[in-house]
């Protein structure tokens, strides 16, 4: 976990259910037509249509719950994307009660993508949703990266291709470069919003932004742009996701009747201050333990919700004991863990290394508790 800082950062075709590159075109959603065919993201210009509340009015909302970026799967050998293995994964979650679906995070090795393998990474995800009766989960999409002008373009293909939001790290490679006060960071988020057609979710994550972290005053002043709706705080920082909470919280309100709905989603990114998030007045997680114990994840916020707050705390203690195990192998230690106790995961793509036996079985004791508490939950469903 980072150590907590509210300060800005110092600036100094499918064949046998795997990927075959170009991109198939029937399985892109509707959201508006596309080439099947793989291009650059720098092909062209970028003059689709700017943002506007009408374009970008999400027709599945962002409600309070339990958010999983998933894992991307590869097949062992060729490392090409495993299709069948992301359509049996996202269903599974979904039938899990999950409230939504992210692809293209830390967890989805969205690094290790190109471009066309991303938007199919994405279709899939939203074409088994839709498929296996959850046409209404919402699916965020990862879209950050170092310009302005590929983020817009990850933004519009993850439209194309059934995204309902972005989620958005700030670029920090030239961070030393970049002008004080945030100024550069907020202007990138302004930017990349204004062009977006769907709406965008900050990513806070100094480990994966190179230590940049946003503080509450950045992320509240970017809250007020209409096309930006919420935050994941990966920081840990319960302090600052308590500020950012209470200043959205009476936020203008945006094109949508439920009242459920937040104006501005507040959500803990890992599941080790799930119950510390909502005293702090989050909406709850967007965690990559969801991958292995989503059931244990979602009962975890319903007891606290519901008042239970002794059994709460204890469900929590399992969770934040698995999400130790979780944050210590990355996503090698998820896919170990999810193929040990799952019969599935396989391996990250390379130049990550495969676990060896001994590491394998760690990974596998480390979520021992938590899938003994998920088996339970399951049975008793």
């Amino acid at each position: 976990m980072s150590p907590h800082n509210d300060a800005p950062s110092r600036m100094g075709s499918f064949n046998g259910g795997h990927i075959s590159i170009p991109l198939p075109a029937g399985i892109l959603s509707t959201h508006t037509p596309v080439s099947s065919e793989s291009s650059s993201p720098l092909d062209g210009s970028l003059d689709t249509p700017s943002f506007t509340p009408e374009l970008c009015t999400p027709r599945r909302p962002l409600r309070p719950g339990v958010y999983v970026p998933t894992v991307c799967f590869f097949d062992p050998e060729t490392e090409d994307v495993d299709t069948a293995a992301i359509t049996r994964h996202a269903v599974r979650l979904a039938e899990a009660g999950v409230t939504g679906l992210a692809t293209q995070g830390s967890n989805g090795e969205a690094v290790h993508l190109t471009h066309s393998e991303r938007r199919l990474v994405t279709a899939t995800t939203r074409k088994a949703l839709d498929e296996n009766g959850f046409p209404n989960m919402p699916l965020i999409v990862g879209c950050g990266s170092q310009s302005t002008r590929e983020t817009i373009q990850h933004c519009r293909e993850a439209w194309e291709t059934g995204g309902d939001y972005a989620l958005v790290l700030p670029p920090s490679y030239y961070a030393t470069l970049f002008a004080p006060a945030s100024e550069t960071v907020l202007r990138y988020f302004r930017e990349v919003a204004d062009a977006s057609p769907i709406p965008i979710m900050i990513y806070n994550f100094p480990g994966a932004s190179g230590g940049l972290d946003l503080s509450s005053d950045d992320v509240t002043e970017l809250a007020r742009h209409p096309n930006i709706v919420g935050v994941k705080f990966t920081c840990g920082n319960t302090g600052k996701l308590n500020r950012v909470a209470g200043a959205t919280r009476c936020a203008p309100k945006r094109p949508h009747d439920d009242e459920e709905v937040p104006e501005f989603l507040v959500l803990a990114g890992s599941a080790d201050f799930t119950i510390q998030a909502g005293v702090a007045g989050g909406h709850g997680i967007l965690a990559g333990l969801g991958n292995i114990a989503p059931r244990a994840c979602v009962r975890t916020l319903e007891l606290f919700r519901a008042g239970s707050l002794e059994e709460a705390r204890d469900m929590q203690a399992v969770l934040s004991h698995g999400d130790w195990a979780a944050i210590q192998g990355g996503v090698v230690g998820v896919k170990a863990g999810m193929e040990a106790w799952l019969g599935y995961g396989g391996y990250a793509r390379s130049p990550l290394p495969r676990p060896t036996r001994e590491q394998a079985e760690r990974w596998k004791e480390g979520f021992r508790r938590l899938v003994m508490l998920e088996k339970g939950l399951r049975m008793g469903a």
